[in-house]
């Protein structure tokens, strides 16, 4: 299950059941903020999520299609185990799109995409490396050091720099709000499992019991806003 929420009063604004599979989710947070832009003309600012919204695809598709700032922790899997230099040992120059070793010497990339289509990869120098002192912590057991780079990494340093600003705080207190209504199906609804098959069952079961938790807290809101001076 996934839910839309406004941060600002924990409003649930849109549904969508999925599977329990990471791309499901991403793409059903996709088509939950294009509908709401269609249904109610709102659009979000900053995009608040766990780390499973924080995979390169997805962190793109908000940065640089639709202009959202992802307050969303990256997904990164670069960290080596076996003691070598990792990805973020790496310096990244955008001016000439090259990346620098740790010993200064220059990756260049040819523009191929590899992999999933999705990735460019950035080659050192074999005459380099087979000179460099710290081959035995770059690249041990091969002739020079290839690093990776998502065509969205744009996107994920954007998100790392959001991580350090105030406004990030923020939204990781703020996403506790996201976190209650998953609490409250359980323990208030007893709604631990779907009771009605097939998709169409559980979006409307999960319609339900979203239309009852905002009924709850807008009867909140309303008790707690300020009386209207006679």
């Amino acid at each position: 299950m996934n839910y839309l929420i406004d941060l600002d009063h924990a409003i649930i604004v849109d549904v969508e059941a999925t599977t329990a599979i990471r791309q499901a989710e991403v793409t059903a947070a996709k088509t939950m903020i294009e509908r709401t832009y269609e249904r109610f003309d709102r659009y979000p600012e900053r995009l608040a999520g766990d780390s499973a919204y924080g995979s390169a695809e997805m962190l793109g598709w908000p940065v640089h299609e639709q202009g959202i700032e992802p307050h969303v922790p990256v997904l990164d899997k670069s960290a080596r185990t076996d003691g070598s230099f990792s990805h973020e040992d790496f310096t990244y120059g955008q001016k000439g799109d090259v990346y620098f070793c740790p010993a200064g010497k220059m990756l260049t990339c040819k523009g191929t995409l590899v992999n999933d289509g999705a990735t460019l990869l950035y080659r050192a120098s074999k005459y380099d490396c087979d000179a460099c002192a710290l081959k035995p912590r770059c690249c041990p057991t091969a002739p020079a050091r290839k690093v990776p780079r998502s065509i969205h990494e744009g996107a994920r340093d954007m998100a790392r720099d959001i991580a350090k600003t105030e406004a990030y705080r923020t939204s990781r207190w703020q996403r506790k709000k996201v976190e209650m209504p998953f609490a409250h199906l359980k323990r208030i609804l007893r709604l631990d499992r779907l009771r009605l098959r097939g998709p169409r069952g559980a979006r409307d079961e999960l319609l339900l019991a979203a239309t009852a938790q905002n009924l709850r807290k807008l009867a909140k809101l309303i008790l707690q806003a300020p009386p209207i001076p006679a």
